[in-house]
């Protein structure tokens, strides 16, 4: 299955885009795999698939990222609000991918797409965020995406 093209889009995957390369942090083996295939078929580069705050602060400081896309719960004892934290702190807009969007943290990412979600509904909110990122507007939302006004 092939996500790299949406729909109406007339370019193809990688031109005039705000986000090239993603870092997925997600702690379930077995969804981080998913991410990570999808998106690399979408025409994404995935700077690194970690589990935990200390590899994706790591990966944020080391490698040349455009978006994060964390979950908030994750192994040990930071979660993804932290990592939205660092992530801030170094001007890189976060997406939360999980199963209840943090209200308090929403100052921090752009937006949140809910759980469980389908990959074509990542590819989406991606495609959305970066529409959003290069000024553009946006009428059509993907199944589970809350974007964050206080972020944009």
């Amino acid at each position: 299955m092939f996500f790299g093209l949406i729909k109406g889009e007339k370019t193809a995957p990688g031109r005039g885009r705000a986000i090239r390369t993603i870092l997925v942090v997600e702690d379930e083996p077995l969804v981080a795999f998913d991410n990570e295939h999808s998106l690399s078929l979408a025409g994404y580069r995935i700077a690194a698939t970690v589990d935990d705050y200390d590899h994706a602060v790591r990966a944020m400081d080391e490698e040349n990222v455009d978006l994060v896309i964390t979950d908030v719960a994750l192994q040990g004892e930071r979660s993804g609000i932290d990592v939205a934290h660092h992530a801030q702190q170094r001007g890189l807009p976060v997406l939360f991918v999980t199963g209840r969007c943090p209200p308090p943290a929403r100052h921090l990412a752009i937006g949140c797409l809910a759980k469980p979600y389908d990959p074509r509904d990542l590819i989406a909110s991606i495609a959305v965020l970066d529409r959003v990122l290069r000024g553009g507007s946006v009428t059509r939302f993907p199944a589970g995406l809350s974007l964050f006004a206080e972020a944009i």
